[in-house]
């Protein structure tokens, strides 16, 4: 039990290395970017938080920023639907990643000895 404990935690850190850590991380900003340029300074900030941190990986962190643009600022419809779309290929990437631990973890568990 202890092996497939160890074997798991090494999957999971396996998974997360992957997934945070690829330049091509599956989730497009260059609408989100553009769309506040002419924005407020402290929304536009919060943008840039949310960008860096999609491009590291962070994927809660960037929802995080990103909600909170969403319930205080003024949008326009064009920054509206940047918003929901960069925020659903994140839940996309965050789900993507999650099936692919659960398949990793499956998929040890099949291949230790059973007792």
């Amino acid at each position: 039990m202890k092996r497939f404990s160890w074997l798991l935690v090494v999957a999971l850190a396996s998974a997360v290395v992957f997934v945070g850590c690829g330049k091509k991380n599956g989730v497009d900003t260059g609408q989100l970017q553009r769309s506040f340029r002419s924005a407020e300074p402290a929304t536009q900030s919060e943008v840039d938080k949310a960008v860096t941190a999609v491009q590291d990986g962070k994927y809660s962190e960037a929802l995080a920023y990103l909600n909170k643009v969403a319930s205080q600022a003024k949008l326009t419809p064009e920054q509206e639907g940047a918003l929901k779309d960069v925020i659903a290929q994140i839940q996309k990437q965050i789900t993507a990643a999650a099936g692919d631990i659960q398949k990793q973890a499956d998929e040890m568990q099949k291949s230790l000895p059973l007792k």
